[in-house]
């Protein structure tokens, strides 16, 4: 398993734990830091510090976004991959879409219920589509008119 996979796994354990426990994931998170055996990666602080600073505008998207459930409904392990997810598609400009939404996807897989990676997909393939470009793709410069043909 890569490391930012691994990463990413050792986020959603803390972001789960927290929510299930009704806990501040950063404390949780600075729990984990203490007694680190194994070590934390730096990418799960990253994740964890990102998903918690920004969750109110993670979880008005999330709601947005899941046709038929609130996010207090999800199961909380599908909340807290999809909140990652969210973190990394929307907010982290070095983690390409695909790889976000694959490895949200691996994670329903291996953490949740056999529907969960079909209700991952669908909702962060849902907010990509409804996603706003960043930036506007830029205007194209045309090209020199054509030489006068010679004389």
């Amino acid at each position: 398993m890569a490391a930012r996979s691994k990463a990413r796994k050792r986020a959603v354990d803390v972001l789960y734990e927290s929510d299930v426990r009704g806990t501040d994931a950063v404390s949780t998170l600075a729990d984990r830091l203490a007694h680190a055996d194994p070590p934390v990666p730096d990418y799960t602080v990253e994740l964890v510090e990102g998903v918690t600073g920004n969750l109110a505008m993670l979880d008005r998207v999330l709601g947005e976004h899941s046709e038929g459930w609130t996010v207090g409904r999800m199961p909380p392990v599908d909340r807290a991959v999809l909140r990652l997810a969210l973190y990394e598609l929307l907010l982290r400009e070095d983690v390409p879409d695909a790889v976000a939404i694959d490895e949200a996807v691996e994670l329903a897989k291996s953490l949740s219920t056999d529907e969960s990676p079909r209700f991952v997909n669908g909702v962060l393939g849902r907010v990509l589509r409804e996603r706003p470009a960043a930036v506007p793709p830029p205007t194209p410069i045309p090209a020199p008119p054509p030489a006068p043909a010679p004389e």
